[in-house]
């Protein structure tokens, strides 16, 4: 965050916001079901196009506000549909459209997407060459372009508004619109330069569209941008296909493969803090034989367009990446997003994993968690703080909003209680079901260690007899009564807790500490060398006080959840797995990702279906008249269980 920023004066009463949350012009819908198409042009658009009779919830209104030269704010989850909200209109009114969107890999899996539809896009950024440019402009000054993608800074700072002026571009749609907020979780300054397409094009509707906006954000969004009686359209935060689970974390290592396990074959993202441990924990994986790479900003950019395009490509499953990686990836069918460390806040907590499920089948998600990650992320904000050139108290402020957004994290990691609800809630939505039989705390799978007030009070009492001088491992180690050169210089063998947890390993032993300090029944130091402390908590417990839970620290056994099976429900699997490496084939032939040919969903729906005509193809789930035309044959070849003849029309196998 950089020092000085302030709101432009506006020519309107600004967005407050209270307003923006109960104002009369929002609309707030649940995400839970298709609706049907009212309108007979978006209706034929979308069926001839995408091959979809229906709408998700939202879809329609912000449409509607696009074609009606509205403003709008569209805050939809990750996978809720709102790239279709923007591209669909210019296909009705015969328009150029722009697209405002923060990486060169998303804009790129956007094209390629709309590409294998027909569709008249194209991007253009810094990573082109100068003929490629001079095309896509050609194209533009043409006519020729329904959606042109281009990143902020390259908007308005090569003369691209002056040709988008004469072309009489009529709609912007500012995708992940979050980054224009300092109040957001990805702050990026060059987005304030939007402030220009209001004042080159007062006659234009602009669209903001994001998946992560807290009302607070919502607000800063609108006035930054200076929509215009806006339509704020929220839908449902809560991603019902997504299974979360939180398990503490022992041998990191080890349980990224336990989990790996559970989706051989699938599609993966597995986040790491830090890029050294990316690499190692990729090597790791590939020895135990999955397909597995690196993917970190320090790597060469060659390196990480060949990961992202194998990734993209289905000929590896998993990458094991830092937060540099997944904002541009588009891919529909990651089976699962599996946190190594706590993120830094819910907001990138529910971007990230909102990359798993996109095409609404069942993902798992999960979060290795420990409350050292907590401290670790404290001491990187307040360094990070103080190599700013911001005052003293523009970091205490800065230092204040990060650490608030990192607790938040921390006390949904910690909480015995439904994490579709504690994401929805902290949204600002209240979540209606009981139960949602899609979390770890729901499905049961959650266990209390027995006598946990006595291990708690075994490890305070530890605290105490060293004297409160020592960290986490030193205590841990005279808890298991391990015979270091340490614990003997110290004396602290001969002490009367020495050795008490000797059945619990390293690992096991400190992840109950950090329950402990999660749970403020002990205090922590700063600095680089933290000390265990006692408190008022800590006292509470021993005198037996106070009752203590903590989870046992292992990883449970994990339950199918009904969306995982429904999903799968009369799907023939045999099938589907040689339609997937049909689909690889067209894919590698084409050069482009493979869920662009056909996603996951609707090779199911085929799989379980099991068209005999290109009739009956044409009403399964995703199929439109281009891919009919393209792959009609031969997916009814394979149905028909035979070799199809050509890879799709006019491509020889």
């Amino acid at each position: 965050m950089s020092a000085g920023l302030c709101y432009p004066d506006l020519p309107f009463a600004p967005l407050t916001e209270d307003s923006v949350v109960t104002g009369p012009s929002e609309v707030e819908q649940p995400d839970d079901a298709a609706v049907p198409v009212d309108d007979p042009r978006i209706a034929d658009v979308l069926t001839r196009w995408w091959g979809f009779d229906r709408l998700r919830p939202l879809q329609a209104e912000a449409i509607k506000a696009a074609l009606g030269g509205r403003d709008s704010l569209v805050v939809m989850p990750t996978g809720g549909g709102k790239s279709l909200c923007y591209q669909l209109p210019p296909l009705i009114a015969d328009s150029t459209d722009v697209v405002v969107s923060p990486l060169v890999a998303l804009m790129k899996d956007q094209v390629d997407a709309l590409e294998a539809l027909g569709y008249p896009a194209a991007a253009i950024h810094g990573g082109m060459s100068d003929e490629e440019r001079r095309q896509v402009r050609d194209r533009l000054a043409a006519g020729d372009l329904r959606l042109l993608f281009a990143a902020p800074e390259r908007l308005v700072n090569t003369g691209l508004l002056d040709l988008l002026a004469r072309v009489g571009v009529r709609r912007f749609a500012i995708d992940e619109a979050h980054c224009i907020s300092q109040w957001g979780h990805d702050f990026r300054p060059e987005y304030r330069q939007l402030a220009l397409v209001r004042e080159r094009f007062p006659a234009a509707s602009v669209h903001a569209f994001t998946a992560t906006a807290t009302p607070r954000v919502r607000a800063d969004i609108a006035r930054q941008l200076a929509l215009r009686d806006p339509e704020i359209l929220v839908g449902t935060f809560d991603r019902p296909n997504l299974v979360y689970r939180v398990v503490p974390r022992t041998d990191r290592v080890a349980q990224v493969i336990q989990v790996l396990g559970r989706h051989r074959g699938e599609a993966s993202i597995v986040y790491c803090i830090s890029r050294k441990e990316t690499e190692r924990l990729a090597a790791r994986l590939a020895e135990e034989g999955l397909l597995a790479r690196p993917y970190h900003a320090g790597l060469d950019a060659r390196e990480r367009h060949a990961t992202q395009e194998a990734f993209a490509r289905e000929t590896i499953d998993v990458v094991v990446a830092t937060v540099a990686f997944g904002m541009g990836i588009d891919r529909s069918d990651v089976r699962l997003v599996l946190h190594t460390a706590l993120p830094k806040s819910l907001e990138a907590y529910q971007q990230e994993t909102g990359r798993a499920g996109r095409d609404g089948l069942a993902a798992e998600c999960v979060l290795l968690y420990s409350s050292a990650d907590v401290f670790s992320w404290e001491s990187l904000v307040r360094k990070s703080a103080a190599e700013s050139d911001l005052d003293a108290a523009e970091q205490e402020s800065l230092i204040a909003a990060q650490l608030e957004h990192l607790h938040a994290m921390r006390r949904y990691a910690q909480a015995a209680r439904c994490r579709h609800a504690a994401l929805s809630e902290y949204f600002g939505q209240a979540y209606a079901p009981a139960t949602c039989g899609a979390c770890d705390v729901c499905l049961g799978e959650t266990g209390s260690l027995p006598d946990a007030t006595v291990t708690a009070q075994k490890i305070i009492s530890c605290v105490a007899r060293v004297g409160e001088r020592f960290g986490v491992r030193h205590v841990c180690e005279v808890l298991r009564g391990a015979k270091t050169e340490g614990i003997q210089r110290h004396g602290h063998d001969r002490l009367s807790t020495f050795g008490l947890l000797a059945g619990h390993d390293q690992r096991a032993a400190e992840n109950l500490v950090h329950q402990l300090l999660d749970q403020d029944l002990l205090g922590r130091t700063g600095g680089d060398r933290p000390v265990i402390t006692l408190n008022e908590r800590s006292w509470e417990v021993l005198r037996g006080r106070r009752e203590v839970v903590l989870l046992e620290p292992r990883t449970s056994k994990t339950k199918t959840t009904k969306a995982d099976t429904d999903d799968w429900q009369g799907v023939d699997r045999d099938l589907f797995e040689q339609l997937r490496r049909w689909r690889r084939r067209v894919a590698e032939a084409r050069g482009k990702p493979a869920w662009t040919i056909v996603d996951d969903k609707s090779l199911r729906a085929i799989a379980r279906d099991k068209p005999d005509s290109l009739d009956a193809l044409l009403r399964c789930h995703g199929i439109g008249a281009k891919r009919l035309a393209d792959f009609g044959p031969a997916i009814l070849d394979l149905v028909a269980g035979k070799e199809p003849e050509t890879l799709s029309s006019g491509e020889p196998d």
